[in-house]
C-alpha cells in the first residue's frame, strides 16, 4: 500500500510519479518541467504540490483584452485605450514566416509531440544534473500558452501575476495538466493562434499585430522573413531583446531564429544567410495609450466617457464589473463629440487664453433636446506636466473633475426667475432693488424653520449707479443682485430648489444646493455641463434632457462582435413652454442691452448670462440657440487667483466680467459650431417695458412711484423686503423718490441708502 504523508494522500514524489504516468498514457509528452536532477528527480522541490486529480478539469481562459477605439458621431478615432495593447487577428491574417519562425525557435516539435515533450524534459533533466541545477526548460508552446492564459487572468494584480508566474513544482503540474486538456480540445492551429495572440512582445505590445504595428508600422500578416524571426526572437526575453533599445542584441537574436528555422527546413541556408545580412529596418509606431493621446483636443471628453462608462450600472451592477469589462477592452465607442464644435472650441480657447496664464478655462456644448454633449475642452492640456492638469473643469467630482465645481456667480439667476415665473410672477414685477442691502429675512423653506439672517449679511450691486426701482426684464439686463435677492425672499426658496432639482442642478460634489437666499447670486460651485444641460432646457422650450456622451457601443470578445446597451438621455418636461419663452426672452435682452453684449452672435437667435463671482475669482458666460447650449467658466481651479489687473490670452484687463473673457470665448466656439447650421428662432413674448424711473426731484410725496403690479404693495417696506414693488430706492445720489415714513425707526434700520460699500456675499454680476 502506498506511503501516505501525514496529512493524507500521496507523497510529492508519488503524485509526481503518478502524473508522469498519466502523461505518457495521455499520448502526452512530458515538457517544459526544468528540475533538479537532485533528490528523486527534483520532484520534491520548493512549493506545494497539489493533487493531480484534484486540479479542476477545466481551463478558465479569459477573453484577451483588447484595444479599445473611441469615436467621435463620424465615425473618425478619437484614441485609442487599452490595459493591454493588442488586436486579435486570425491565424490566416498572420504571416507564414511568423508561424514558422516562433515554432522553430519556440517549440520545434510542436507538431510531433503532444502537450508534453518527453524528449524535451528528458534533455532538460539531463542537462539540469549536469549542471547541479536547473540549467535547461522545455516547455512547449502549448504549455506556455497555458501560462500566459494565468497571466492574463491575473491581469494587473501583481499578487496575482506573482502566483502565476512562480517556479513551483504545484504550478507546473497544474499547468501540463491543462496544456493535455487544451491540446484535446483546441488542436495545434488554434493553440498557435492563441499563443501568437496572447504573447508579450515588449514595448507595451500583446499580441503578434499589436507587435507588427509597434516596431514595423504593419499588419501582421505582412511580415517578411526577417521581420518575423525579429518578433519571434524577442519572446523569450522582451527586455533583453528589445530592438529599440539594443539593436545588436536584437539582431544578434534574431539570426539565431533564421538559423534555427534553417535547421528545421522551414527555410534554406542560402535564405537564412540572405536575411542575416539585412539591416532591422524598424518603423517604430509609438504607443499611443490612453485619453492622453486624443486628437482634436478630446482628452477630457475621452476621461468623461471613460468615467460615464465605470458609473452606469448600465455596463454592470457595481463599479468593479464595469472596470473589469473597461480593461477587457475590444470597445468600439461611437460618441456624440461633433468634429466641427470640437474643433471649433478648441480653437476659441486657443485664442482667447493661452495655457500658461494664471488661470483656465473649460467650455462645454450641448446639444437641446436631446442631452448630447457635443464639444468639451479646456484652456490648460490633459496631462502631468507645467500648465497642465488631468483634472476635467467642464463636469463634476465623480466624473474626474474638481471637488466642488465653481461658484456661478449671476449665471443662476436665470433659474429663480424661472421659479419665480413659474409660480406666476410676471417679468414686469418691480422690487425697489437698492444699491446695497440687507438679506431680507426671514425667508421661506421648504417645510423647514424659515431662513433668518442672524448676522444681518448684506448684499450690494456691482455699481453704486444700480438702484431701482426695477422690473425683470432690466434687473436681469443689468444683473442687479438686490432685484433678485428681494425676488427670491418674496416667492421663497423651496421653488427655486425645486425648479433647479428637475434641471439636475446639483453641487460640484453631488450635493443638493443649500435652500438659502445667497444661491441667487450663485455662491455654491456647479460644473460647466452642469449649467449648460440646464440652460438646454431653455432653449428646448422647458424640456431638460440629462447628459449623454455615447451613441452605441459595440464590443470583440475573440473574434466575435456584440452590441452593447448604453444609456440614454431621459427627457422630461421642467417648466412650461411660456416659462422657457420668457427667460428666453429675458436672456436674449442680456445679449442685445445688457451685461452679455459682447458675446453676442450676429447671425441668429441667442441668448445668455454673464456671471462673475465676489473677489473676481471666477467668471462665466452661459448661453444658447435653440439648436445649441454652452458654458464656458474661466478662473482658477485653486480659487486663488483674483483676477484683477490681470493679463489673459495677451490681453490686460483691469477686471474680469463674465462678458468680457468667457463671452467671447463662447461667441466664437458657438460661431464654429453652428456655421452651416439651421438658424431656428425663439418663441418670444412680449414683455413691456417698465416706466421710466423719476430721476428728479423728490415727486412723490412718500408714496412709491409707477409700475407696480395690481396687488403689490408700495411704501417704506419697498426698499427692505421683497414682494415690493417700488417704494423705495437706494443710492443716495440718484435723486429718485423715497420713502416717507410716519413713525420713527431707529438710526440705521433702513440700509442702503448711502452707497457704501456692504459685504457681498456671494456673486456679482456679469
Amino acid at each position: 500500500m502506498p506511503k501516505k504523508r501525514s496529512g493524507g494522500g500521496l507523497s510529492a514524489t508519488q503524485q509526481a510519479a503518478k502524473f508522469l504516468g498519466v502523461s505518457v498514457l495521455a499520448g502526452a509528452v512530458l515538457a517544459g518541467i526544468a528540475l533538479p536532477a537532485a533528490g528523486a528527480l527534483g520532484l520534491a522541490a520548493k512549493g506545494s504540490v497539489q493533487g493531480f486529480d484534484d486540479i479542476p478539469a477545466n481551463l478558465k481562459r479569459p477573453p484577451l483584452s483588447q484595444r479599445t477605439t473611441i469615436l467621435d458621431d463620424e465615425g473618425h478615432q478619437l484614441a485609442q485605450v487599452y490595459s493591454r495593447d493588442r488586436t486579435v487577428v486570425d491565424l490566416k491574417d498572420i504571416s507564414p514566416y511568423m508561424q514558422k519562425a516562433i515554432v522553430a525557435i519556440e517549440d520545434s516539435r510542436f507538431y510531433q509531440h503532444g502537450a508534453i515533450d518527453l524528449k524535451g524534459v528528458l534533455r532538460a533533466l539531463n542537462k539540469n544534473a549536469q549542471s547541479g541545477g536547473v540549467a535547461q526548460g522545455a516547455s512547449t508552446l502549448t504549455q506556455q500558452y497555458v501560462k500566459n492564459v494565468f497571466i492574463e487572468e491575473a491581469g494587473d494584480d501583481p499578487t496575482k501575476v506573482a502566483q502565476a508566474t512562480q517556479q513551483t513544482l504545484g504550478r507546473k503540474i497544474k499547468e501540463l495538466k491543462y496544456a493535455i486538456q487544451v491540446e484535446k480540445q483546441l488542436g495545434k492551429k488554434k493553440i498557435l493562434e492563441n499563443y501568437l495572440n496572447i504573447t508579450f512582445f515588449g514595448q507595451q505590445a500583446y499580441g503578434v499585430e499589436a507587435a507588427s504595428q509597434r516596431y514595423f508600422s504593419e499588419h501582421a500578416k505582412d511580415l517578411n522573413l526577417q521581420q518575423a524571426a525579429l518578433l519571434a526572437g524577442i519572446v523569450q526575453s522582451p527586455s533583453r531583446y528589445d530592438p529599440v533599445n539594443d539593436a545588436a542584441e536584437a539582431t544578434k537574436r534574431r539570426n539565431v531564429v533564421l538559423q534555427r528555422m534553417a535547421e528545421v527546413g522551414d527555410i534554406s541556408q542560402a535564405e537564412a544567410d540572405k536575411a542575416k545580412k539585412e539591416p532591422l529596418d524598424l518603423k517604430v509606431t509609438q504607443p499611443r495609450n490612453g485619453c492622453i493621446t486624443a486628437v482634436k483636443g478630446a482628452s477630457f471628453f475621452c476621461k468623461y466617457v471613460e468615467q460615464v462608462f465605470l458609473n452606469n450600472p448600465v455596463f454592470g451592477k457595481t463599479r468593479e464589473e464595469r472596470a473589469k469589462v473597461w480593461n477587457q477592452g475590444g470597445l468600439t465607442i461611437r460618441t456624440t463629440l461633433d468634429p466641427q464644435a470640437q474643433a471649433s472650441v478648441q480653437a476659441s480657447l486657443k485664442q482667447h487664453i493661452y495655457k500658461s496664464d494664471p488661470v483656465a478655462a473649460a467650455a462645454v456644448l450641448v446639444e437641446p433636446g436631446t442631452g448630447k454633449v457635443v464639444a468639451m475642452g479646456q484652456s490648460k492640456p490633459y496631462g502631468y506636466g507645467k500648465n497642465e492638469t488631468e483634472i476635467n473643469y467642464s463636469v463634476g467630482n465623480d466624473m474626474g473633475g474638481s471637488n466642488f465645481g465653481f461658484p456661478t456667480g449671476s449665471t443662476f439667476k436665470a433659474f429663480v426667475a424661472a421659479a419665480a415665473i413659474e409660480q406666476g410672477k410676471p417679468p414686469t414685477q418691480q422690487y425697489s432693488s437698492p444699491y446695497q442691502m440687507p438679506y431680507p429675512s426671514p425667508v421661506q423653506t421648504c417645510g423647514g424653520k424659515p431662513w433668518v439672517n442672524t448676522d444681518n449679511t448684506k448684499v450690494q450691486n456691482e455699481s453704486t449707479s444700480e438702484h431701482g426701482p426695477y422690473a425683470m426684464k432690466e434687473a436681469m439686463a443689468k444683473s442687479v443682485n438686490t432685484y433678485f435677492v428681494q425676488l427670491i425672499s418674496d416667492i421663497g426658496l423651496c421653488p427655486v430648489v425645486n425648479m433647479t432639482d428637475k434641471l439636475h442642478v446639483v453641487q460640484g460634489n453631488g450635493d443638493k444646493l443649500p435652500q438659502v437666499p445667497a444661491i441667487a447670486l450663485g455662491s455654491k460651485g456647479i460644473s460647466p455641463l452642469t449649467m449648460a444641460t440646464a440652460y438646454a432646457a431653455f432653449a428646448s422650450r422647458g424640456t431638460y434632457c440629462t447628459p449623454i456622451a455615447i451613441e452605441s457601443i459595440t464590443q470583440k470578445i475573440g473574434n466575435q462582435v456584440k452590441s452593447l446597451t448604453v444609456p440614454k438621455s431621459t427627457c422630461s418636461r421642467v417648466m412650461s413652454q411660456n416659462t422657457a419663452d420668457t427667460v428666453n426672452t429675458l436672456l436674449q435682452g442680456v445679449i442685445d442691452s445688457g451685461t452679455g453684449q459682447e458675446a453676442g452672435l450676429s447671425d441668429r437667435d441667442n441668448a445668455g448670462k454673464t456671471g462673475t463671482t465676489d473677489e473676481r475669482k471666477n467668471a462665466w458666460f452661459v448661453g444658447y440657440t435653440p439648436n445649441l447650449a454652452g458654458a464656458v467658466w474661466v478662473g482658477s481651479a485653486t480659487q486663488k487667483v483674483q483676477m484683477n489687473h490681470i493679463t489673459i490670452g495677451g490681453v490686460y484687463h483691469e477686471q474680469v466680467f463674465g462678458a468680457d473673457v468667457p463671452g467671447p470665448i463662447w461667441r466664437d466656439a458657438m460661431t464654429g459650431a453652428l456655421e452651416g447650421k439651421p438658424a431656428p428662432s425663439f418663441h418670444l413674448v412680449d414683455i413691456p417695458d417698465a416706466p421710466a424711473k423719476d430721476k428728479g426731484k423728490d415727486k412723490g410725496k412718500g408714496k412709491g412711484k409707477g409700475g407696480g403690479n395690481k396687488g403689490d404693495t408700495g411704501g417704506i417696506f419697498g426698499g427692505l423686503i421683497g414682494g415690493l414693488t417700488n417704494g423705495g430706492t437706494g443710492g443716495a445720489n440718484d435723486g429718485g423718490t423715497t420713502p416717507n415714513p410716519t413713525f420713527s425707526l431707529p438710526g440705521g434700520f433702513i440700509q442702503g441708502q448711502n452707497g457704501t460699500n456692504g459685504n457681498g456675499f456671494g456673486g456679482r454680476h456679469g
